[in-house]
């Protein structure tokens, strides 16, 4: 089964490190110009920072990158990479502001600071997973409609939209593997009457049910 890991929509949370200030935002994202355009959006929102630190993972389009933006090198840039990877998601962009509060925190020290500032923010943006659904239609009598609810439900399914003219036109997603047994049910339910066409393949949150 495809799946992966990403966040649920932008969040933000702080932390303070011997008086330097440490914003974290999240976001998700899907390509790089949209993580690029987040990370101006920020760097425009705290042009008055010393430091806006990010980095992104973007799926699709396999790359990762980071940015120290004149930290030392290796102190703020990877820590926040490493806070994304190690949660295991991607279509993702962190940005790490920091407003100096005048106390030197060494390299351990800006490590362990954005770091912990970049995990706030993926916490607070909090994590789902997507699965590679079939998208898939279905017409059916009035009579058989009454079943599929609960038969879609069965396979991990959710209902997206329905039709009521003289048959009910059905629109649905269920998990990709589970296409084939969901069909040999609704067989065996309707006599072999009844079978869904798969229109599309998408991706949906695993546990979060869509209603039509």
């Amino acid at each position: 089964m495809d799946t992966y890991k990403t966040v649920r929509g932008f969040a933000f949370d702080e932390l303070t490190e011997k008086r330097s200030r440490f914003i974290g935002y999240c976001k998700p994202v899907s390509t790089q110009d949209e993580a690029i355009a987040f990370i101006n959006e920020i760097k425009s929102k705290h042009w008055d920072a010393r430091h806006n630190v990010y980095a992104y993972v973007i799926r699709g389009e396999g790359v990762s990158r980071y940015s120290d933006d004149n930290e030392p090198q290796g102190t703020a840039g990877i820590p926040v990479l490493d806070a994304i990877r190690k949660r295991g998601i991607t279509d993702c962009v962190v940005v790490v502001t920091r407003y100096f509060g005048g106390v030197l925190l060494g390299a351990g020290g800006l490590v362990r600071a954005y770091s912990a500032a970049a995990k706030l923010a993926v916490d607070a943006a909090r994590e789902r997973e997507m699965v590679m659904c079939s998208v898939c239609t279905l017409r059916c009598s009035y009579t058989m409609y009454g079943k599929i609810p609960s038969l879609v439900a069965g396979f991990d399914g959710s209902i997206d939209d329905s039709d009521f003219a003289d048959d009910v036109n059905i629109t649905f997603h269920l998990p990709e593997d589970n296409l084939e047994a969901f069909n040999k049910a609704l067989s065996e339910e309707s006599s072999g009457k009844y079978a869904a066409l798969e229109t599309d393949k998408k991706f949906f949150d695993k546990n979060m049910k869509n209603k039509g």
